[in-house]
């Protein structure tokens, strides 16, 4: 089979090398380099930088449509989607049969941050979909499931990395079942749909005024990357692990110290603090933070 594979971040590169390393990837679309913050250079995504290591033919079109007649020259039997970063546009769609790597138990957290929506909702599993892409957002039906339990303690770096090393498994196989012919796609049940809105700015505050479970849960959705934050006295504190007390609150954001820990109330119990960081940091261990740093 001639097939083409199209993603952009580090969620993707494992799924590449593997498919690379059993079938052959023809060729490789991905996000266009983008400048670095202080505008320097261009920094090419995770799978542009894995694609040159393996000889591959690397696309960045800024727009897919801008590469259709080279797609259509190519005539490719399958192509392979995960986190791209563009919707496929119906003319692609129309050449070959496409399947999405996606990672959520669909039809639940159909969208743009799956992974962190989940943990946000205290789910006690997430898991990876494979399923063939149709016009609707992440709505095709599924050929393969996988599931991965999860709790509050659950960091999204974490998980995110153990669902592609899950994807890039489930991905091969369903590789194999479409080249052998063995293959079925179920429709999704579209009455269970949710939606995994894109993270906000919003996001990233801590609301004290919420029960502990939840905040510790939204904390690790975002670690290590954005990060969750809470403002003290004008400075943006930003917190990456935490872990439930069994002390009882009284006043959401109450901060307390004792035997070098610090805790903080939420709406009904406090949750203790074990690593954050100060504006222009890097990360620390509570201990080594309350050393230099000091609460009134």
């Amino acid at each position: 089979m001639k097939i083409a594979f199209m993603g952009t971040p580090s969620f993707a590169v494992t799924a590449l090398k593997k498919i690379n390393e059993v079938f052959k990837v023809d060729t490789v679309f991905t996000q266009p380099p983008r400048k670095s913050k202080r505008g320097m250079k261009e920094l090419s995504s995770p799978v542009h930088e894995i694609s040159n290591q393996l000889n591959l033919d690397v696309r960045t079109p800024n727009r897919l449509n801008d590469d259709l007649e080279f797609f259509k020259s190519k005539k490719f039997s399958l192509v392979v989607v995960a986190a791209y970063g563009q919707i496929i546009p119906d003319d692609f769609l129309k050449e070959c049969l496409f399947i999405n790597i996606h990672a959520s138990l669909l039809p639940s957290w159909r969208g743009e941050a799956p992974i962190q929506r989940s943990l946000m909702n205290k789910d006690k599993s997430t898991g990876i979909s494979i399923m063939k892409i149709e016009k609707e957002l992440d709505s095709g039906p599924v050929l393969l499931k996988q599931s991965l339990p999860i709790n509050i303690y659950s960091k999204h770096g974490d998980v995110e990395h153990k669902l592609s090393e899950i994807g890039s498994d489930l991905i091969v196989k369903a590789i194999e079942l479409i080249n052998e012919g063995k293959y079925e796609f179920k429709e999704q049940n579209h009455n269970l749909k949710t939606y995994a809105k894109k993270i906000t700015k919003e996001d990233e505050k801590i609301i004290w005024n919420m029960e502990a479970e939840t905040v510790i849960a939204r904390i690790h959705a975002l670690a290590p990357s954005p990060g969750s934050y809470f403002d003290y006295n004008n400075e943006k504190l930003k917190i990456f692990e935490c872990k439930l007390s069994d002390k009882i609150a009284e006043k959401p954001g109450h901060i307390y110290i004792v035997d070098e820990s610090l805790f903080v109330a939420c709406k009904d119990k406090y949750i203790e603090i074990l690593e954050i960081q100060k504006p222009g940091k890097n990360k620390q261990k509570i201990k080594e933070f309350l050393k230099g740093y000091k609460f009134s």
